[in-house]
């Protein structure tokens, strides 16, 4: 499968999940960043609905007790690749996600305005599948070539633009590899 975007940010081969959480980009804003998140629901349990759910606000919270935390939060992402590779797309790339939270790269604050946000269903300290590195290889390249301001040196984790405040996409991902999967591929 190769991956494809079209002039509006969406992506072919993409499940399409429409999210509410998202808006436009301010004006001066240019698409130069991409932020690597991970995440699962309920925590360390992989598959099902809630993902999905959550970044469409129609969490149920009796369905879990995290979820009576949760399920009020307006957060999405641009992009979701399951443990089996799939991806899914909740917000059109060149509409700005809300997926970074307060955040800062390089000394420019709320990193939402500019940034592409990417989640792999894991956790901090689970290790990701073949399938998604195969899937997110193949859309960092698409996202590269889409968006050329976004280079391999404005390519970070959510720890890394929210400090002390989040750790996703853990220890368990594996930079050195996607790093040369889609250098050399």
């Amino acid at each position: 499968m190769s991956v494809t975007i079209d002039s509006q940010g969406m992506i072919a081969q993409a499940r399409q999940v429409p999210s509410p959480f998202c808006d436009f980009r301010p004006l001066e804003a240019s698409i130069s960043l991409l932020v690597i998140h991970s995440i699962s629901l309920p925590p360390a349990q992989f598959g099902g609905p809630f993902i999905d759910q959550l970044f469409t606000g129609q969490l149920n919270p009796s369905e879990h007790p995290y979820f009576e935390i949760i399920h009020q939060f307006k957060v999405s992402a641009h992009a979701l690749i399951r443990r089996d590779g799939e991806l899914v797309q909740y917000v059109p790339l060149n509409k700005r996600a809300w997926h970074a939270g307060v955040s800062e790269f390089s000394g420019q604050e709320k990193c939402n305005d500019f940034s592409i946000g990417i989640e792999l269903e894991g956790t901090d300290d689970s290790e990701f599948t073949d399938a998604q590195y195969q899937t997110l290889t193949k859309l960092t390249k698409a996202i590269l070539t889409r968006y050329p301001l976004i280079t391999p040196q404005r390519i970070t984790g959510h720890s890394d633009i929210a400090p002390g405040r989040k750790t996703d996409p853990g220890t368990g991902f594996d930079w050195q590899r996607y790093l040369q999967g889609w250098a050399v591929n």
